[in-house]
């Protein structure tokens, strides 16, 4: 390790904060990570204690900087990173009043009805309201309820205690850089789920008036507004020492996990697209228009570089689609009487095994890497089951919150590694048919796709992915700390250390995967089942 400069990077990602320091060839160096666990809350709420959050990123960067003292020395600034469509009410004091609801919680939905719903309109939507909407803002609230303006109505309408007492509503974000620096601002990029400024010149972006009332959120409690690039202030001296990072180091705005993600995969030119796959997953590229199609969830919204837009969309479910299975169903905590409870770690009659008596837990210590052998174990097909990963509704392709996941054509002859590589497969197909989606409203077909995130480090799922896409994936070197790398090349930019042109030379290929023919007609029939079982199933999921 040598003392050239370097960037203190932070990305808040819905397990936990990760943290490491990138140097200014794109590097990432040293990355530690401290979990942070979901709240469930009823009615579709799905919650995080941001001051868990605060404490997991002081455990992570102190453990970091005793490991690397000589690149904590080197920090020239800060760049903070973090999961979208969050919202945290934040109190005078600068501390939140609730939980943050996440970008999966989904209890503004009835709120959001009553603001823009209509049975005879557009879309679901009051036509008016779209169409001022749409030519201001560029999209519109989803009817799941998960956006960051559905929880502000949500605080509004349904916890006026909170709403009453809330400064100002901030994004995970913005609520670390608060915390960081102590000022309360959100980046122009961040601020684009609130759906209530005007984006038509992202230079220029700035909270409207109208759209502000007709919503009906209080304006005293949205934030200043500034640029990604810009400045936030430099850390406190509590900061810093909760950091263990030198005082007075600069905090630059920074972006939100998707915006992060799409810099660090280094697919920056116009048009060209990489794939994310994590606990969700997106499809996405840089353009340079705003555009809109309500019917699919995709817009175009301003970017974290100066004068772009960048093609928004998320798959709900991905990677935690293996999380579920291998914490909730293959290792499950199992009681040697036969009695499922809540796990103790200190019961002695507790296994880490399925209810079949297989060790497979004990076996292998990595979970992840014992599902990617087993889904190499079965064949390609799954021996006829399709999984559809909709473990919490959907947002794009399809906009529907009360769609759920399930294992279709099950037999007697299936076993499980059947089961386990369908559900690779089947976060594949809903990935074609969100890749599908994207292509058609950017007008070209990728000719490849960059991979990013925990999941690219599966050979396995990468090649199903390129075999159900029917499209090369070039693995990115680091794949999972792309986002770590985006603000970080953010933040070197923001300061003058980082020329713009030179952005994309920051990230290298590590691996390509092709499509392999033999297999594609077999996953162009399984990927139009897929979508016939939403078709068949959508309205009994509604009225469940």
């Amino acid at each position: 390790m040598t003392g050239s400069e370097c960037i203190f990077a932070v990305d808040l990602g819905t397990s936990g904060p990760k943290v490491a320091f990138v140097r200014m060839d794109g590097e990432v160096v040293g990355t530690r990570f401290e979990p942070v666990d979901l709240i469930i809350a009823s009615g579709g709420g799905i919650e995080q204690d941001p001051k868990t959050w605060w404490r997991a990123l002081g455990v992570a960067s102190r453990a970091l900087c005793r490991s690397y003292p000589e690149l904590t020395a080197a920090v020239i600034g800060v760049g903070v990173t973090a999961q979208w469509s969050g919202t945290v009410p934040v109190g005078r004091d600068g501390e939140p009043l609730h939980n943050a609801l996440i970008w999966m919680d989904d209890r503004g939905a009835s709120a959001t009805e009553a603001v823009f719903g209509s049975r005879v309109g557009i879309a679901g939507y009051k036509p008016h309201l779209l169409a001022r909407w749409l030519r201001l803002t560029g999209g519109i609230p989803a009817h799941s309820g998960k956006d960051t303006l559905s929880h502000l109505l949500w605080f509004e309408r349904d916890r006026p205690e909170i709403a009453n007492r809330t400064t100002v509503y901030l994004e995970p974000k913005d609520w670390l850089n608060l915390k960081l620096t102590g000022r309360a601002a959100a980046t122009h990029d961040s601020a684009v789920l609130y759906w209530l400024t005007d984006n038509r010149d992202p230079r220029k972006l700035r909270w409207d008036t109208s759209l502000i009332e007709r919503a009906g959120v209080e304006r005293h409690r949205l934030p200043e507004l500034i640029a990604a690039t810009d400045v936030v202030g430099a850390l406190t001296d509590a900061a810093a020492a909760h950091l263990g990072l030198p005082k007075s180091v600069p905090v630059v705005g920074g972006t939100p996990d998707e915006q992060s993600a799409a810099l660090g995969s280094g697919a920056l030119a116009p048009g060209h697209g990489h794939l994310y796959v994590g606990t969700s997953a997106w499809i996405t590229c840089h353009v340079g228009y705003k555009k809109t199609s309500v019917s699919s969830g995709i817009a175009s919204l301003p970017g974290p570089l100066p004068d772009t837009y960048f093609v928004a969309n998320v798959q709900e479910t991905a990677g935690v689609s293996l999380q579920w299975l291998a914490d909730k169903v293959l290792f499950h905590p199992w009681p040697t009487d036969g009695h499922p409870r809540n796990p103790d770690p200190d019961d002695p009659d507790l296994v880490s095994a399925p209810p079949d008596g297989s060790d497979l837990g004990r076996a292998d210590p990595d979970r992840f890497a014992a599902l990617d052998a087993l889904a190499a174990q079965a064949s390609p097909g799954s021996g006829g089951v399709i999984f559809t990963p909709w473990l919490n509704g959907e947002r794009t392709p399809v906009d529907d919150h009360t769609i759920r996941a399930g294992w279709h054509h099950i037999s007697i002859e299936n076993d499980v590694a059947d089961l386990v590589r369908a559900v690779f497969e089947g976060v594949a197909y809903n990935l074609r048919w969100l890749n599908e989606t994207v292509q058609r409203f950017v007008g070209h077909d990728f000719p490849t796709l960059r991979i990013i995130g925990g999941g690219a480090r599966s050979d396995v799922w990468c090649q199903i992915i390129a075999d159900v896409l029917e499209c090369p994936i070039e693995r990115v070197a680091q794949p999972e700390g792309a986002n770590l790398r985006g603000a970080a090349m953010l933040t070197g930019l923001a300061l003058g250390r980082i020329d713009r042109a030179a952005l994309p030379e920051m990230t290298t290929i590590d691996r390509v995967f092709i499509p392999t023919v033999a297999h594609r007609s077999l996953h162009h029939d399984r990927f139009q089942i897929f979508r016939s079982i939403y078709t068949a199933n959508r309205r009994l999921h509604r009225h469940w």
